[in-house]
């Protein structure tokens, strides 16, 4: 089942959306980036900020009660732009991903907003060849990774993100 998530649920979600992008857990999955970055994907902090911001909307896949997947959708101008898209690592591959695009197109549409957009770090091909068949194409337009005290690059390639969009 789809919802909007709460603020009660920043820790189940934190700790999902780590699992999911970092550390040995991660790699249970096949979109981790533990081998490009380490450190932590989001903290508590940051997800209590993105819940306090009016133009954003997150939301969970729950089944039996735990969560299993997230989105982070943020209204921009004439664009929702989709970010952390998240799925527990033992569960991807069984189309619970596919559902929360269709959510977030339907969230989109709801808005009145006419195409989603979202960053992806460019070396992740596998990543945007799913994307590309789930309707995004690549914009051209990229940017370069930013430097964090979270997301320390490990990777020996240059790290930049590329933009996807897809019209609604």
């Amino acid at each position: 089942m789809i919802t909007k998530a709460t603020l009660q649920d920043i820790p189940a979600l934190t700790t999902l959306i780590n699992a999911a992008y970092r550390g040995e857990t991660s790699k249970k999955g096949w979109t981790t980036e533990a081998h490009l970055l380490e450190g932590k994907r989001t903290d508590e902090q940051e997800m209590t900020e993105m819940f306090l911001n009016p133009k954003n909307t997150i939301l969970k896949f729950t089944e039996n009660e735990k969560i299993i997947g997230s989105v982070l959708l943020v209204e921009k101008e004439h664009q929702l732009y989709l970010g952390m898209l998240t799925v527990s690592p033992e569960l991807q591959n069984a189309g619970i991903g596919k559902k929360m695009l269709a959510e977030a197109e339907n969230h989109a549409k709801a808005l009145g907003l006419s195409s989603i957009i979202m960053t992806v770090i460019s070396v992740r091909e596998e990543l945007i060849a799913w994307y590309k068949r789930h309707g995004y194409v690549d914009t051209g337009k990229k940017e370069a990774f930013p430097d964090s005290v979270i997301h320390v690059t490990i990777s020996d390639m240059p790290l930049e993100f590329i933009y996807l969009e897809k019209k609604i």
